[in-house]
């Protein structure tokens, strides 16, 4: 298809989603981010039982939050204010456009970094090159079953700790804090052991698998730490079958 350079500066796919009379609209330049917004309410219908939850001007740290679907879903249909952490930087991309496109601008706030157990400058090892892709890890090369990932790119990356960034006063105490990177998520708890402690932290939700002891013992820590579970939940959110047999979204309450 022979296309003008103004038609093509004028395709921009979208997909619009709505809940309880708030649109939701979303960039889809790719397959795959299309499929997001068409699985939203069924792929973690247990990330949007939790969001449902927060009050008006609850704030989310939102770690690993790839092109905005639970951000931009808490910030429009529960008034939520959205720190956004997405290191890989196509994502990064989608992820400002989607907040444009629903007028958060003001409510939300991203950042092109991962949040991790220390600070500094890493690789980001990719699994893919897809625009809404995912299981990218930071720093060490390793898929989200911690085995060595063949990556097909490694991009530039800046990581932090979330203790040192509300520390260090660049974003406030969030009452909710939702972690999904692809395995590393017991790092990212390493590096907010204090905010954890905090009791204006409320709930977290963790993309946990129960098949790694770092992640088993990832959850006995926020145990110890007041942050409590329920087993029913996790296993109705279990995968039963497939490459992410055993992961779960595993909601913490305090």
């Amino acid at each position: 298809m022979n296309l003008t350079l103004e038609q093509y500066e004028q395709l921009n796919p979208r997909c619009e989603i709505a809940h309880e009379g708030t649109n939701m609209v979303f960039s889809t330049p790719s397959a795959l981010t299309r499929w997001r917004v068409e699985t939203i309410h069924s792929k973690e219908p247990w990330t949007l039982e939790w969001i449902a939850g927060f009050q008006p001007g609850d704030i989310l740290v939102d770690c690993g939050a790839n092109v905005g679907m639970y951000t931009i879903w808490a910030a429009a249909t529960r008034g939520t204010r959205v720190y956004a952490f997405e290191p890989e930087s196509q994502n990064y991309a989608l992820l400002n456009r989607n907040i444009q496109n629903n007028g958060l601008a003001q409510q939300v706030r991203a950042y092109c970094m991962g949040l991790s157990d220390k600070a500094g400058l890493f690789d980001l090892h990719m699994a893919d090159m897809r625009v809404g892709g995912s299981c990218h890890a930071v720093d060490e090369a390793l898929d989200a079953h911690l085995r060595p990932l063949k990556a097909v790119f490694s991009q530039g990356c800046i990581a932090a700790t979330l203790d040192e960034l509300v520390a260090g006063g660049a974003i406030p105490v969030p009452n909710h804090f939702k972690i999904d990177v692809d395995g590393f998520e017991h790092k990212v708890v390493a590096g907010a052991a204090q905010t954890l402690r905090n009791p204006a932290l409320r709930s977290v939700l963790i993309e946990t698998n129960m098949n790694l002891e770092e992640h088993r013992a990832m959850v006995r820590e926020l145990n110890a730490l007041g942050l409590k579970h329920d087993p029913a939940q996790v296993a109705r959110a279990e995968r039963k079958s497939g490459a992410f047999k055993g992961v779960a979204e595993h909601v913490f309450r305090r």
